[in-house]
């Protein structure tokens, strides 16, 4: 069948495997066809390449839940286990996801291999600081238990590794204990990018931050941005989210997405806010999962897709970096809808893990000729603040740009050789970056 990742580009014909069981899994990494590619995939959330193969290995079936330990809050699941189904059965009983991405739609999986972030990381680190155990089908040793002491190498190669180590096949992590499934939100409004990091910088003791950021406007409005700060509420039920969701039904035409209407996007939601600070009391599904009310929104930037360019910068030079570059891209003309900016914290031990101490900021260009050499300009000012780009989102870096920003990816490839998974497991993303 047809497959893309989440921005539509690129995409491949490819075989897909569903597997119900692990003997299922273990069979298709005994016999893959010779000379073929291999990956797992969950719900095709990853933005560009990274789950893409000419064999395909769909963990959608492999959704239960094993065990749930209502003391501690540790849920043991199945790799195809997604966010939503989690958050359906336990925030009624008062436990939420420790560390969740802008998307429920991705499976406990697919979070382990992205090591994905939130709102706050700078406080609780990534969704793997919060797995104490991954149960992964490899090619030299079958299935193996892993965790931070037993096989420690194989678990933090796998933790961000981009599904490169073999198959996830369940996982045991800690949820958070709420008392409600409302959340206590401000937003503060800053008049540009040295503001918007003063802000963050005094709110630090917030459990959940995050900005929508003018990318467009220059001069002293440079990165003018809405800033919302978040805590769990005290009261006011343990409901799920139940309303309805509008949906995109085509590929809308490209040309909607231009320099004017993405310039008066960005002025008319930066003004929707007209007070220095609001305050309100929202449920977490608006606060964390905003585009998730439209379906299939991949489709507003038609059909030739489109690319997210996130990229963090290490907190010493990253305000001048982000100025630099924020410049470069209102002088481009090349605007985008969606752009995210967030704090981190403390990078951990992982291989490949995406975030480290500083700023990252998400951006959604929609693909046409000049995209990628524009971006590849971006590159080489992230490369020369000591930045790196985000694998989950990447669809076309460079294999130099992506090992000037991830230093530990020898060792990671000493862990794939030593468990033969880079005899099997490959995506268009591992060939491209020399994995």
């Amino acid at each position: 069948m047809k497959l893309s990742g989440w921005g539509q580009y690129p995409s491949v014909d490819a075989e897909v495997a569903m597997p119900l069981a692990d003997r299922d899994v273990t069979a298709l990494i005994r016999s893959p066809e010779l000379g073929r590619t291999m990956i797992a995939r969950g719900l095709g959330r990853s933005y560009g390449d990274s789950s893409l193969a000419e064999s395909v290995i769909g963990m959608g079936a492999m959704d239960h839940f094993v065990s749930f330990d209502e003391t501690t809050g540790q849920l043991r699941c199945r790799a195809g286990a997604s966010l939503d189904q989690i958050l359906r059965v336990f925030v009624p009983k008062g436990w939420f996801l420790p560390v969740t991405p802008g998307t429920k739609f991705v499976t406990v999986g697919g979070a382990i291999a992205s090591d994905v972030h939130g709102k706050n990381h700078h406080v609780d680190g990534t969704f793997t600081d919060h797995v104490s155990l991954i149960r992964i089908a490899t090619v030299s040793e079958g299935i193996v238990d892993c965790s931070r002491s037993v096989h420690p190498a194989l678990f933090h190669a796998t933790c961000g590794g981009m599904g490169l180590t073999g198959v996830i096949l369940e996982a045991v992590v800690t949820l958070k204990a709420i008392k409600s499934s409302m959340i206590e939100e401000r937003t503060i409004k800053a008049a540009n990018i040295d503001e918007a990091v003063a802000i963050f910088d005094d709110n630090g003791d917030a459990t959940y931050s995050v900005a929508w950021i003018d990318c467009v406007s220059t001069g002293k409005d440079l990165g003018r941005s809405l800033i919302m700060l978040g805590e769990h509420a005290e009261s006011g039920g343990l409901a799920v989210h139940h309303e309805g969701r509008v949906s995109v039904p085509v590929n809308m035409p490209a040309f909607l997405l231009n320099r004017y209407s993405v310039w008066a996007f960005n002025t008319l939601y930066y003004h929707r806010v007209s007070q220095p600070l609001t305050t309100r009391t929202v449920h977490y599904d608006p606060f964390f999962y905003p585009l998730d009310g439209i379906h299939q929104w991949n489709r507003i930037y038609g059909s030739k897709g489109f690319t997210q360019y996130q990229f963090v910068l290490p907190k010493d030079n990253g305000l001048e970096g982000m100025k630099v570059i924020l410049e470069r891209i209102a002088g481009s003309g090349r605007g985008s809808f969606l752009s995210v900016l967030k704090v981190f914290g403390k990078e951990n031990g992982n291989d490949l893990s995406f975030p480290m101490g500083g700023y990252t900021l998400a951006l959604d260009f929609k693909i046409d000729a000049g995209l990628f050499a524009f971006l590849d300009e971006l590159d080489d000012i992230l490369a020369a603040y000591g930045g790196r780009i985000y694998l989950t989102k990447d669809a076309r870096m460079s294999r130099e740009c992506f090992r000037r920003g991830y230093p530990r990816v020898d060792r990671f490839i000493e862990t794939r050789v030593r468990y033969g998974a880079d005899k099997i497991f490959n995506s268009l993303q591992s060939q491209r970056l020399g994995l």
